[in-house]
């Protein structure tokens, strides 16, 4: 007799939760191994049919795979120093924009003390605490700020070593699956490795050219409307707008300063309008052609993974939640009792039809 089904259903939920807990303070505490991992896994599903396409043509594995490395940090590289270009122009110009927003912040506490009735003094005094306020946690910020950016550049390393060596050893760890699940479940482990790397692949394919179009929409209105640093402000809304459901609002807050303090205010009205736009080009055509309809999740457990994606491994987990996600819920799909989860993850809704016998089942009773 199997113990495990003649456990009460208190002690398997005890056992999942805990399994549950250690499995999440595993994650948190090992986050600085597992990030670049994920990262590394996750690129080199993307980079793999490149590969196979130089192999295919009778290349070395390990030219094939420097080759699409090195063409893959180019295609970086490129897009990196269009940013710093711009970003040091943004750099020189930083200074002149403190002063405007300066004198934008004066003649706002002039009209709020007038209009409120409140001292200009009182004001300004309850500024000055404010700004020593951050003054006096500055050399921490800082301090966290450095650890990231070490943190930052340790995994920008690390990811290309780590891509590497997965592709070059792929037909190793599949055929490692492979034995692990036995030789009884072949025709389902080929299935499942499929298309984790279908939807992977076409996902992140779809990522990048929602990028790209968004980025070119942003640039665009910012150009039309003449605010500073369009092309700068235009890449960083696109990387903003990857992070699904916040990223696309932190990304119109800069461009609406910019114009503030460059143009006037109504600018930046204007900039929130075409923004908001763009938004519903996105949200309505695009994600659904490009990237929704290669990943099934819903949009409730959708935002769910991404706030606790960020509260587990910040920024990193809010891009990875979506993908491991899609994976889990793939892995769910193919596992009987497993499937009642994958239904509830992805975003087929049924019928009204069948829930309305319910309910009528229920009044007749009740009467």
């Amino acid at each position: 007799m199997n113990r495990t089904n003649s456990l009460p259903f208190y002690a398997k939920i005890t056992i999942f939760l805990v399994g549950f807990i250690a499995l999440i303070g595993i994650l948190y505490v090992a986050q600085d191994i597992i990030i670049p991992i994920v990262f590394a896994i996750l690129i080199a599903i993307l980079l793999s049919p490149v590969v196979r396409f130089f192999t295919q043509k009778k290349i070395n594995r390990i030219v094939a795979i420097s080759i699409t490395l090195l063409l893959a940090f180019l295609i970086i590289a490129a897009i990196g120093t269009l940013m710093i270009s711009q970003a040091s122009q943004f750099g020189d110009s930083w200074p002149i924009l403190v002063d405007k927003f300066t004198e934008i912040i004066n003649n706002s506490i002039l009209w709020f003390s007038g209009y409120f009735d409140i001292h200009v003094d009182k004001i300004h005094a309850w500024i000055l605490q404010t700004k020593g306020d951050i003054l006096s946690n500055s050399s921490d910020v800082i301090g966290q700020t450095i650890m990231t950016l070490g943190n930052g550049l340790v995994i920008l390393f690390l990811v290309p070593v780590y891509v590497f060596v997965i592709l070059f050893y792929q037909p190793l760890l599949i055929d490692f699956i492979h034995k692990l699940f036995g030789s009884g479940n072949q025709l389902q482990v080929n299935e499942i490795i499929a298309q984790i790397k279908t939807v992977i692949q076409r996902y992140l394919l779809g990522l990048v050219i929602e990028a790209v179009l968004v980025a070119a929409l942003d640039a665009g209105a910012l150009l039309i409307l003449g605010i500073d640093f369009a092309i700068l402000l235009g890449i960083l809304g696109a990387l903003l707008n990857l992070i699904p459901y916040i990223g696309g609002l932190v990304a119109v807050a800069l461009p609406m300063m910019i114009a503030v303090t460059t143009k006037s205010p109504i600018y930046a009205i204007y900039v929130l309008v075409l923004y908001y736009i763009i938004q519903l080009i996105d949200n309505n055509y695009i994600v659904p052609i490009i990237v929704s309809s290669k990943v099934k999740i819903n949009a409730l457990f959708s935002i769910i993974v991404v706030i606790a994606g960020n509260a587990l491994w910040g920024i990193s987990g809010m891009f990875l939640s979506i993908p491991l996600l899609a994976i889990v819920k793939l892995i769910f799909d193919h596992i009987e009792p497993l499937k009642p989860w994958g239904f509830l993850l992805g975003d087929t809704m049924p019928s009204l039809s069948k829930i309305k016998p319910i309910f009528k089942k229920s009044k007749k009773k009740s009467v």
